[in-house]
C-alpha cells in the first residue's frame, strides 16, 4: 500500500488508516483480530482509536491484538472527556493501560469545547510529549483559526505543536473546504478524514427511491432518509459512475476524499472482515479530475454552504467563549 508523509513529522504512514469505532460494540475480539490482521497484511500501518469507543473497549481489544506488532503500527488515540490539563494527562494514562503500551504515536484532543483554555491545553499536550508518552499531538474537529492560534501559543513557549487535524469530509459534508483544508495545505499539516462513507450512505447500501434495508442504521437514523431525498442526483451520479468503472461505490467515495490534495489519510472503518476487504481494494483506485468534479457538482454547491454553516456555528461558539 502507498505510504504518505504524515504532515511535517518526518513519519511515513499508509494512505488508508484503519478506524476502530466499532470494536467492542458491533465487532467482537475475534472479528476485530481478523480485521486488524488483514489490514496489516495489506500494508496498513496507521490505526486510529479513541477512549470513548465502546467506553474503552476498543482500546482494550487493540491492546491485546496489537501487542505482538506494536512497533510496526502508528497508533493514534484521543482524550476521553474534558479538555483541561487533568483530563488530558489522566485520559492518556488510562488509554496506555488499556492499549498495553508505554506510548502512543499520536494523541489528539477529540472535540474543542466552549470555554476551553488553549494555553492550558497546549501546555498539557507538551507535557505528554516531553514525558515520552506521546510522540506527536493533534486534534479533531478544530476550526482553522483555533488550530493556528493553538500552534502560535506553542511556538511562543517552545512547546510541542499540533501536527494533525481530524475532520469529517465527504461529498455531502464539505464545510472543511472553506478554511480547514486550505489552512492545512498551506502549512503542511496532516489531515485525517472520518465519515468518509457518511455512516454507510455512500457505500451503496441505500438506493435513492428504494426501500431502507431491514436492520440497517437507516431504519432509526432519520439523517439517512433526509440525505437520500435531498441528494438524490448526487447519489445516482456516484452509483452510476461506480457501475461504469466496474468498482464498488465505496471505492469511488474514498477516492473522492483521497484525491483532495490537503487530505493525508481517509479513515476506513469496518465491523466485519468482508467490509474491510472491499474497502482495501480502494487503495489503488483513482478518479480522473473530471470525475471528481462531476461528483462535486452532482451533490450541489449548496452542500458547502450547509456544512460550512455548521462549522461557522462552532467557530462562533468558541470565539465568544475562549
Amino acid at each position: 500500500m502507498k505510504q504518505v508523509a504524515f504532515g511535517k513529522t518526518g513519519v511515513q504512514v499508509s494512505h488508508l488508516c484503519l478506524g476502530t469505532m466499532m470494536f467492542g460494540r458491533r465487532t467482537d475480539e475475534t472479528e476485530a483480530a481478523r480485521i486488524v490482521s488483514a489490514a496489516l497484511d495489506a500494508g496498513v500501518n496507521f490505526v486510529d482509536t479513541a477512549a470513548m469507543y465502546g467506553e474503552g473497549a476498543a482500546e482494550e481489544l487493540l491492546g491485546r491484538i496489537l501487542k505482538p506488532a506494536r512497533k510496526k503500527v502508528f497508533l493514534a488515540t484521543k482524550v476521553h472527556r474534558g479538555i483541561d490539563a487533568e483530563a488530558i494527562t489522566g485520559s492518556l494514562e488510562e488509554s496506555l493501560r488499556r492499549l498495553q503500551t508505554d506510548f502512543v504515536d499520536l494523541y489528539m484532543i477529540h472535540w474543542p469545547k466552549k470555554g476551553m483554555k488553549p494555553m492550558e491545553v497546549m501546555q498539557a499536550l507538551d507535557g505528554v510529549v516531553k514525558s515520552g508518552k506521546a510522540r506527536f499531538v493533534g486534534c479533531c474537529n478544530y476550526p482553522a483559526w483555533l488550530f493556528c492560534y493553538s500552534n502560535a501559543i506553542s511556538r511562543l513557549h517552545g512547546w510541542a505543536e499540533l501536527v494533525c487535524n481530524q475532520v469529517p469530509y465527504n461529498p455531502i459534508e464539505r464545510g472543511v473546504e472553506v478554511e480547514v483544508l486550505p489552512q492545512a495545505l498551506a502549512e503542511g499539516t496532516a489531515v485525517t478524514i472520518y465519515r468518509t462513507l457518511l455512516i454507510g450512505l455512500l457505500a451503496g447500501k441505500y438506493q435513492p427511491g428504494g426501500p431502507i434495508p431491514q436492520d440497517s442504521r437507516g431504519e432509526t437514523d432519520e439523517r439517512i432518509t433526509d440525505w437520500l431525498e435531498r441528494y438524490t442526483s448526487g447519489m445516482r451520479f456516484l452509483l452510476e459512475l461506480a457501475a461504469r468503472r466496474g468498482v464498488s461505490p465505496v471505492h469511488v467515495a474514498i477516492a473522492w476524499v483521497a484525491s483532495c490534495p490537503a487530505v493525508t489519510c481517509p479513515i476506513v472503518g469496518a465491523s466485519r472482515l468482508d467490509q474491510l476487504e472491499d474497502t482495501l481494494k480502494a487503495s489503488d483506485f483513482q478518479l480522473t479530475a473530471d470525475e471528481r468534479e462531476g461528483i462535486s457538482r452532482a451533490f450541489g454547491a449548496e452542500v458547502k454552504e450547509e456544512s460550512g454553516g455548521a462549522y461557522a456555528e462552532l467557530r462562533r461558539e468558541l470565539y465568544l467563549t475562549s
